[in-house]
């Protein structure tokens, strides 16, 4: 038998791109690494992106072009073009994390853009919005392309992040199957045998960080939306209580062109020396290693998959509350994690952290709890879900070059 044909989609195929493209990239590896009873692999895997920072000789790489980053719209509407006139034939799966018009598999890690903005507006205000999206060419293309992705189809289907991603497709789009499948990230087995010492020289932390220092741990790419803005004034909050020799230290991890921006911020705060900016990290070992704890008030996450993987390690939780994260749906307040009804609460989070550091019970407790729940989730299982999703579309009546075609306008 020949091997399944598979197309990805991700215009940022890297592990240090965020969680969503780290999903995709452990969904390719593993559909990539699976064999039949002879041996032969299950699946040839190819991989379409603009950004390609992954290697593994079981995958096909096509870069795709790039020739306007911005504006991001014109960018998007080339991406989907492109992939969609190379991939018009020749795949018997096409799976896209990505908004395009084309894919039997379509994959929603992020807040629907349409929920975004038309959600909890009514009468005057929602004919405003709609005068403000038909007047403006980035909105009404967004929305005119993630209608098209939204498009119930015979063999399409779509898939939710969390449930949380799938609450909210309804409402953005109603007509979809109530029945929309939710497949969770899974997590890899944890690199325990990296001890903390030397993930803090690898990560080249100040000779002062030590291992008794409280290290917190943040993660992400758009500090604003993932809530560093409440944290750092909570840090200094918490430093304000505290004797200077045991002052907690704040690790931020994520996107290098907005580091300057948040220094200056933490200047402001009084805690340059305290926060530690180490950019995007391609092995994320090395700073759940190197942390005693995490904080994520997120103001906007579908499930948060750096949450999971900071459990794996131990790792005790401060988090926003399911409203913001689709991860708190499954966590209990004092038990799997300290939840936070509002993450703009920068008093809420300092005593959080405070919590955590001043309670050994408490760490414990949050830290155990965690390796249990991380212990829940496999990147196996997720593969085998999207591969019974796969046979489901193969086994449709209606031929996958049927959806390849660009909507009409």
């Amino acid at each position: 038998m020949k091997p399944i044909r598979v197309a990805n989609f991700n215009r940022h195929f890297s592990r240090r791109a965020g969680g969503a493209e780290s999903y995709a990239v452990s969904l390719v590896e593993g559909l990539a690494s699976r064999c039949l009873a002879d041996g032969s692999p299950e699946f040839d895997v190819h991989v379409w992106s603009q950004t390609l920072a992954h290697s593994n000789p079981n995958v096909t790489y096509h870069k795709v072009p790039g020739p306007l980053t911005h504006p991001r719209w014109i960018n998007q509407l080339l991406f989907a073009a492109y992939t969609w006139w190379k991939t018009k034939s020749g795949f018997d799966i096409i799976h896209s994390h990505e908004n395009t018009w084309h894919g039997h598999v379509q994959t929603v890690q992020v807040r629907p853009i349409r929920f975004h903005l038309l959600e909890g507006r009514a009468g005057w205000r929602l004919w405003l919005r709609w005068a403000r999206i038909a007047t403006s060419p980035r909105l009404a293309f967004y929305v005119w392309l993630e209608g098209a992705r939204m498009k119930a189809l015979p063999a399409r289907v779509h898939v939710a992040g969390s449930q949380l991603l799938k609450n909210q497709m309804l409402v953005a789009y109603p007509h979809l199957d109530a029945n929309i499948p939710i497949i969770l990230p899974g997590v890899g087995a944890p690199n325990m045998a990296l001890n903390k010492a030397a993930a803090l020289v690898q990560l080249g932390l100040p000779v002062n960080v030590t291992v008794d220092t409280p290290l917190i741990l943040f993660v992400g790419n758009d500090y604003a939306r993932k809530g560093l803005p409440a944290l750092l004034a909570s840090l200094a909050l918490v430093q304000g209580n505290q004797d200077v020799a045991s002052r907690a230290h704040l690790l931020v991890v994520g996107n290098a062109a907005q580091i300057p921006k948040f220094q200056l911020m933490a200047a402001e705060h009084g805690i340059a020396e305290s926060v530690h900016f180490v950019g995007p990290q391609s092995d994320m070992s090395l700073v759940y290693r190197a942390a005693s704890m995490m904080v994520h008030p997120t103001l906007e996450d579908g499930f948060a998959m750096v949450v999971l993987e900071a459990m794996s390690y131990g790792l005790p939780i401060v988090v926003s509350s399911q409203r913001y994260c689709g991860i708190s749906q499954f966590l209990q307040h004092g038990e799997g994690a300290l939840v936070l009804d509002d993450p703009h609460d920068e008093a809420a989070i300092a005593a959080a952290i405070s919590r955590v550091l001043g309670e050994p019970a408490l760490r414990k407790t949050l830290s155990d709890a965690g390796l249990r729940f991380a212990a829940q989730y496999s990147w196996d299982a997720v593969v085998d879900a999207y591969v019974r999703i796969y046979s489901d579309v193969l086994g449709s009546a209606i031929p996958p070059t049927t959806l390849l075609n660009p909507p009409s306008t």
